[in-house]
C-alpha cells in the first residue's frame, strides 16, 4: 500500500502555526546540495521531506572519499546557506573538518532526512497538480509513495560511479577500484599501480600513491590546465570585475610560469581557457598540490589511454605493454536522474545536467527544481538552494 508523506515515521518539519502550514517539498538526496535546500526552506518556515538512498547524510564525503581529499577552493566559496565555517578552520578545508561542519549544519537545522529511499520513478501528476514520487525502501523492500506540490531534485552530479568498459579488464587479476573505494596508498606499497583519470580524484590519488612508495602511472588522455590553488583563488575574484577571456589568459600565462613546458612529460594544455571550459563542459581545471613534481621527478609516469588489457598487461594506444598490480579508475560519475525522472523535456537533459542556461538552470516547469547541478560547486549549490526556497515561498 503506497505511504503518504503524512504516514512516514520521520515528519517533514512543520510551521508552528497551523493555519500558516504549507504543503512538503520533496527533496531527493542528502548531500550538501539537499542539505542547503532543506535549511533554506527551514527559514521559510516550509515543511519538507528528503529521501536519501543511503544510510547517512552526505554519504560521498562520509563513505566514498579518499582520506587526503582537501577543498581546493577558498573556504568562502564553500559555505553553505546560512551557517558560516568556523573562524578556526583553515582557508582549504579538509573532508574531516567538512563533515564535521555538516554534523553541525544538520544539528542546528534540524536536518532529518528519510534514509534508504532509492527513488524509482517521479512523474508529475497534470489532473492532481502533484508530483508523484514513489521510492522502494531498501530495508523493508516495500514501494513507498510521496505526493507534493514541489519537487527538488538534489541527487548530485556524483550519483553513480562510472568504470569504462575496456577489453579485457573483467579478467585482469589485480585488484581494480573505482575512486569511491579508494582510501589511501597504504595497501599499495612497492605494487605497480596504474591510475586512470586525470580529473583532481586522478591526481590525488596518483600522488598518494607515490608518496607511499607505489610504483605510480597515470593515464591522460586529453589535455590539462594545471593551476595552483592561490591561481584559482585570484582568478576567481578577477571573474567579478573583468571577462572569462582575460582571466584565462592570465591563468595560462601564470600556468605557463610556474609549471613550464610539461610536454615531454607527457602534458599538454588545451587550447580553451581554464574558466570557459569549467562553464562550457563542466570540466575543472587540475589543482596542483605536489604532483606535478612528482611527474617531473618521474615518480609518477604519464600514460596515453588504455587499448585493451591482457592478463596484468595494459596494452596503451601508443602500442606500449605495462603489466601491473593494481588498477584505479578516477573515471568520474553518471546521474541518475535519467532513469527515475519522468516526463521532463525542459529542465535537465539525459546525463542529468540542466538545459537552461545559467543563471535560470534551476527551475523547471511544474514545479520542479534542481540543486548542485549545473557544475559550479558548492558555491552555486548554495545559490541554487536559496532561489528555490524563495521562489516556493513565493508561490505558496
Amino acid at each position: 500500500m503506497p505511504i503518504t508523506i503524512a504516514e512516514t515515521e520521520t515528519k517533514p518539519i512543520v510551521p508552528a502555526n497551523p493555519a500558516m502550514q504549507k504543503e512538503p517539498i520533496i527533496i531527493v538526496g542528502a548531500g550538501p546540495s539537499g542539505l542547503a535546500t532543506a535549511a533554506c526552506l527551514t527559514r521559510h518556515s516550509t515543511p519538507y521531506v528528503i529521501l536519501e538512498r543511503e544510510d547517512c547524510f552526505a554519504s560521498l564525503w562520509k563513505k566514498y572519499s579518499y582520506d587526503r581529499l582537501h577543498f581546493h577552493l577558498d573556504k568562502q566559496f564553500c559555505k553553505l546557506p546560512h551557517m558560516s565555517f568556523p573562524d578556526s578552520y583553515p582557508r582549504f578545508i579538509s573532508k574531516h573538518r567538512f563533515i564535521s561542519y555538516l554534523d553541525d549544519y544538520v544539528s542546528h537545522f534540524k536536518i532529518s532526512p528519510l534514509y534508504r529511499r532509492n527513488v524509482e520513478s517521479a512523474e508529475f501528476d497534470k489532473a492532481a497538480g502533484k508530483w508523484i514520487v514513489k521510492a522502494r525502501n531498501l530495508e523493508s523492500g516495500e514501494v513507498e509513495e510521496f505526493n507534493g506540490r514541489f519537487l527538488a531534485v538534489a541527487s548530485g552530479e556524483t550519483s553513480n560511479p562510472f568504470t569504462p568498459e575496456i577489453e579485457g579488464l573483467a579478467v585482469f587479476p589485480g585488484d581494480v577500484l573505482h575512486s569511491t573505494r579508494f582510501r589511501n596508498g597504504k595497501d599499495f606499497k612497492k605494487q605497480k599501480v596504474l591510475v586512470v583519470g586525470s580529473g583532481n580524484s586522478g591526481m590525488e590519488i596518483a600522488l598518494d600513491l607515490a608518496n607511499h612508495g607505489a610504483e605510480t602511472s597515470l593515464v591522460v588522455r586529453s589535455p590539462v590546465h594545471i593551476l595552483s590553488k592561490n591561481m584559482i583563488h585570484m582568478g576567481l575574484i578577477l571573474l567579478k570585475y573583468i571577462p572569462v577571456n582575460m582571466v584565462d589568459w592570465l591563468m595560462v600565462m601564470l600556468g605557463k610560469l610556474v609549471y613550464g613546458n610539461l610536454t615531454k612529460y607527457g602534458l599538454s594544455r588545451p587550447e580553451e581557457g581554464p574558466f570557459f571550459m569549467k562553464v562550457a563542459y563542466g570540466k575543472y581545471p587540475v589543482v596542483d598540490v605536489g604532483t606535478s613534481e612528482k611527474i617531473k621527478s618521474r615518480d609518477i609516469q604519464v600514460l596515453p589511454g588504455i587499448s585493451s588489457i591482457i592478463g596484468n598487461v595494459v596494452v596503451f594506444d601508443n602500442g606500449k605493454t605495462h603489466p601491473f598490480d593494481a588498477i584505479v579508475f578516477c573515471t568520474g560519475f553518471k546521474r541518475s536522474t535519467n532513469v527515475w525522472l519522468k516526463g521532463d523535456d525542459y529542465l535537465l537533459n539525459d546525463d542529468g545536467i540542466p538545459k537552461p542556461s545559467f543563471p535560470n538552470h534551476w527551475k523547471g516547469r511544474n514545479g520542479l527544481y534542481c540543486v548542485g547541478l549545473s557544475r559550479r560547486g558548492l558555491h552555486g549549490a548554495a545559490g541554487d538552494a536559496q532561489n528555490i526556497a524563495d521562489d516556493i515561498n513565493s508561490l505558496q
